[in-house]
């Protein structure tokens, strides 16, 4: 049994119930419910939101603001936009996803979050290793990328790794400036929503 802070659990379940009363994609209903009553769990997915650190987010997949998921990638998405929006006027993105489960629906899901910005992205139409994508960059002219992956982690994990015009991982002052801006979303109702229909056609 591990030990709580009762403020955070109560937080916790503030989110939990939150997320659970909100239109989710099916694998994150389904884990709404599979999680119900469960305290300890609810804790340890709902205790923080996922930390951006320098290299971008990397955690087991899931429902919880302490997971990977469709809503925590939209939520880093939208700060990566608005720095790039901050430094370009019209930006481009690169976009690649590894083999591992939901990475290709993740890549999909930050095409749309960029396009609901204005931001035009170029996604790869098969996986692909990491440099790939920093060529990629390079190649297309583009401001920056992001590539889907959790490199050697355990199969339960995925990534979100960004990076900037010249083919690299992000570094300052870039990368504090784009932990600021995720960081400043706190309401995750706010984050745009486009289909793919649309975004195809933006």
């Amino acid at each position: 049994y591990k030990r709580v802070d009762n403020d955070i659990m109560e937080k916790a379940r503030k989110q939990y119930s939150l997320w659970k009363d909100a239109p989710l994609p099916e694998n994150l209903k389904k884990d709404a419910i599979a999680i119900q009553g469960d305290a300890e769990d609810i804790y340890d997915r709902f205790c923080r939101d996922m930390t951006f650190g320098t290299s971008g987010l990397r955690g087991k997949m899931g429902i919880g603001t302490n997971r990977i998921n469709e809503i925590v990638i939209k939520r880093a998405t939208m700060g990566v936009a608005d720095y790039l929006l901050s430094k370009h006027e019209k930006p481009k993105v690169v976009i690649g996803y590894d083999t591992r489960k939901n990475s290709a629906a993740y890549a999909e899901e930050t095409a749309r979050t960029l396009a609901a910005r204005g931001i035009d992205s170029y996604v790869f139409m098969q996986p692909v290793p990491v440099p790939a994508v920093s060529f990629g960059i390079r190649y297309m002219g583009a401001d920056g990328g992001i590539m889907i992956t959790a490199s050697h982690n355990p199969p339960k994990y995925n990534g979100y790794k960004v990076y900037w015009e010249d083919g690299a991982q992000i570094v300052p002052p870039h990368d504090k400036g784009i932990i600021t801006e995720v960081n400043s979303i706190e309401d995750f109702s706010t984050i745009k929503k486009i289909t793919k229909e649309e975004a195809i056609k933006k």
